[in-house]
């Protein structure tokens, strides 16, 4: 059987190739196993968003716990990732299971683990239940009937979706929203934010809300690139004000301004911040993973705040939110936590906080983001996804260890960050990042600069000089 591997955010691998249903059982069980090593009378919740398949895996799941003892809730229908984290924590569960690839290609299918804080299992606990995968699933769960478990009181299923609009409803003010003159839209990337955000904001346009497991063929991950179709319509209609967009789970955000310009992760948690401390009052620390710009740190010193950076995966972040007083806990894919919610990544409550600040002070995501430029200065930040071959790939981190870039082309290498990959500062405006994906088969090169332009060339010289 295949080796079963847990990455930064969970099991992630083809579906009817290595996702299937006899592997799903496989790591179903390590996982009832590790629930009954550690709880006595455990429950555990199950969801899946709207990848192919996404329903016959959760009822694998199901199956396989309800045959192994547990107590077991699921999902009614498709559901987010921070909804099931949610769900988790609300009903006291041991463990929340997510059958979901987030923001990989349609092709993929994945198997995340949430714990009862209502945010990812700690990497250790992750790992323990990794150990205990056996070859081949020892369950007999075929002649399992889902009925009378749910006659039995074994089993519930939960509408988690109306629990997360009821928990967005007393804690956000829709009316501002709503009585604003704002023009807003939003992009579910046919992923399982889909029905909920209608629900939240009825007069909010939409797009590529509706069923489609093939997400057009698109990797629903909510960056530039990914969101043409987003793009052209925000500059071809002209009278939108800012744009959502959120992944194939929900967890992760990407947001246009008014000018159709896709707004970073950076500028989000830098606004997510100035919003916080400056309109709202609120205080903590700020958590951010090693790939974030270093101008949240300026930003937090402005502000007084301590600044911890993580390795990246939010797991790490989750990690410290749960001992520590964290304000907002951030990475740059797009994940984005904040204090007062569950410690877990929220694309549609994040773009909800940018909306209610837009809404509340009468002003353009530009305008908002000018102030905190005032702070930090302008920059832009761009990454490339580089698909080269594994013994590339090795080489190059193998180059990075060994310290022999001295620099890329007219940029001199003036500092070293390690902490996950290998951050390279050029100067107190510039730097680049190379770090191999911990989900999938790519090396990742980051750049940040004052200009666009700048950026794009720094990325094109670190590439050629990386790849010679």
């Amino acid at each position: 059987m295949d080796k079963i591997k847990f990455g930064t955010d969970g099991w992630r691998a083809i579906i009817a190739k290595e996702f299937t249903v006899a592997n799903v059982a496989r790591v179903s069980e390590a996982t009832g196993l590790w629930l009954q090593k550690n709880y006595e009378n455990p429950t555990v919740f199950v969801g899946h968003d709207c990848r192919f398949a996404g329903e016959l895996f959760m009822e694998t799941s199901v199956k396989v716990f309800l045959k192994m003892g547990l107590n077991v809730r699921m999902s009614k229908g498709f559901v987010s990732t921070p909804m099931v984290s949610l769900a988790a924590n609300r009903f006291n569960c041991q463990i929340g299971v997510v059958l979901t690839a987030s923001h990989n290609p349609p092709s993929y299918n994945g198997y995340k683990l949430k714990a009862d804080f209502g945010g990812p299992l700690a990497p250790e606990h992750v790992q323990q239940v990794e150990d205990l995968i056996p070859d081949a699933c020892t369950i007999d769960y075929s002649n399992i009937d889902l009925d009378a478990h749910l006659e039995g009181g074994k089993l519930i299923v939960d509408d988690i979706e109306t629990m997360y609009v009821d928990h967005v409803k007393t804690n956000f003010d829709l009316d501002a929203i709503q009585s604003s003159s704002l023009k807003l839209i939003y992009d579910a990337m046919y992923g399982a934010g889909q029905r909920v955000l209608p629900r939240i904001l009825p007069n909010v346009d939409l797009l590529h809300c509706d069923y489609n497991p093939s997400f057009m063929g698109q990797a629903p991950e909510p960056i530039g690139k990914n969101l043409k179709e987003l793009e052209a319509l925000m500059k071809s209609n002209g009278s939108f004000d800012c744009a959502l967009a959120t992944d194939g789970d929900a967890d992760r955000i990407g947001m246009f301004n008014g000018a159709g310009e896709f707004i970073d992760s950076h500028h989000l948690i830098l606004l997510l911040i100035h919003y916080l401390v400056k309109y709202k009052g609120q205080s903590g620390k700020v958590a951010i993973a090693f790939s974030v710009t270093p101008r949240v740190k300026k930003l937090c010193d402005h502000y007084g705040l301590d600044v911890i950076t993580t390795k990246i995966g939010f797991k790490e972040i989750a990690s410290i939110m749960i001992t520590d007083d964290i304000l907002v806990g951030g990475e740059e894919s797009g994940g984005i936590a904040v204090k007062g919610h569950i410690p877990e990544r929220d694309g549609i409550w994040m773009g909800l906080i940018i909306w209610e600040f837009m809404a509340k002070s009468g002003k353009t995501l530009d305008e908002l983001i000018e102030e905190v430029y005032e702070i930090v200065n302008p920059f832009k930040f761009e990454r490339s996804d580089l698909h080269i071959t594994e013994e590339l790939k090795q080489s190059i981190i193998a180059n990075c260890k060994a310290g022999k870039y001295e620099g890329f082309g007219e940029y001199t290498i003036r500092n070293i960050e390690t902490i996950d990959g290998f951050k390279f500062f050029l100067d107190d405006e510039r730097w680049v990042m190379i770090r191999p994906s911990g989900t999938e088969p790519v090396l990742r090169v980051y750049a940040e600069a004052p200009t666009l332009e700048e950026v794009r060339k720094i990325l094109k010289i670190t590439e050629e000089a990386i790849c010679a």
